[in-house]
């Protein structure tokens, strides 16, 4: 496997864990290829050719030669300069690493992570949100999450992949579209009527049930586990934490309770205020869960990968 192939495949994987549905995410790309269709020839060369094919703005390879032989790789939740240092420190001491993957974006894909946030309108409105409303509450906040993206410094970590000669691919939303979709699949397949079963569900998951040890486990923050669940909404993809104004919508369409990785003060008063239940799940072992889920397809497409696990990422195998 080389890190094209990689790449690839992480991205087709994604698009079938998608909770849009894989017919509409290609919707969304046949009218990328339109829109840049349309471009002069100016704007075509600054036109970020790979939206053409991969829908994740926070998703991309962002150092590396296509063709790199990959048999090794280090992965972390957050890798930043210090997870890399760590890298060429392990390489000094003999350890093979082919590639760093990090969960969390960096580089480019950092600076337009906040682009994915539009297929959370889609989500919303799948849970009986109308599609004008569900768009209609996603804009402010995904200008409001651009406008802090802006001035921070992106290319840190890249520059230090650059400098030690590592490979470096990011992989966020394909990874939390499989956790998303592993957990809604679950929950709607088991039924759990109360809070408390729901997190009995949990600790069957060995991520939730590690992150429990070490105090990030599942937790109840609105409601309590004698209450009832209702309709089960599993928000765990989709960039970053949506709009304040969808905890009013949601309760007003039926979900019951919130499944979440992490939420704001501002959007957990708002839960309460509508009566919704809300568990955070935890979003170190969340996104654990969503990376290993991933990391079992492709080592049941390509074989067996060294993994080295680090930056709160824990290996668990399911195959």
């Amino acid at each position: 496997m080389n890190l094209n192939e990689f790449y690839k495949f992480i991205i087709e994987k994604g698009i079938e864990t998608d909770p849009r549905g894989k017919e509409n995410v290609y919707k969304e790309l046949e009218r990328e290829q339109r829109k840049f269709e349309k471009l002069n020839p100016e704007e075509k060369i600054e036109f970020d050719s790979e939206k053409l094919f991969n829908p994740y703005a926070d998703t991309r390879v962002l150092y590396g030669n296509d063709n790199e032989k990959i048999e090794s790789i280090f992965v972390g939740i957050d890798v930043e300069t210090a997870e890399i240092l760590l890298a060429d420190f392990l390489r000094n001491r003999g350890e093979k690493i082919d590639l760093i993957v990090s969960h969390h974006p960096q580089g480019h894909a950092y600076a337009s992570f906040y682009e994915v946030m539009s297929m959370q309108a889609d989500i919303l409105s799948q849970f009986g949100i109308p599609i004008n409303i569900a768009e209609g509450i996603t804009e402010p906040r995904i200008k409001e999450v651009k406008r802090k993206v802006l001035p921070l410094n992106h290319m840190r970590a890249v520059d230090a992949a650059r400098i030690l000669n590592f490979p470096f691919l990011c992989l966020h939303t394909p990874a939390d579209n499989h956790v998303n979709n592993y957990l809604q699949k679950l929950f709607n397949e088991k039924k759990p009527e109360r809070l408390e079963e729901i997190m009995i569900l949990f600790k069957e998951i060995p991520e939730y049930k590690e992150a429990m040890k070490n105090g990030q486990g599942p937790t109840i923050i609105s409601g309590s586990k004698e209450k009832h669940a209702g309709k089960i909404f599993v928000d765990m993809t989709g960039g970053t934490e949506g709009s304040v104004e969808a905890m009013e919508k949601l309760a007003y369409s039926g979900v019951g309770t919130i499944i979440s990785m992490h939420l704001s003060e501002e959007h957990y008063k708002n839960a309460e205020k509508y009566h919704l239940n809300v568990i955070i799940a935890g979003h170190i072992p969340s996104d654990t869960l969503g990376l290993n889920l991933l990391l079992d397809k492709i080592e049941k497409k390509f074989g067996k990968l060294k993994i080295i696990p680090c930056s709160g990422f824990r290996r668990y195998s399911r195959h």
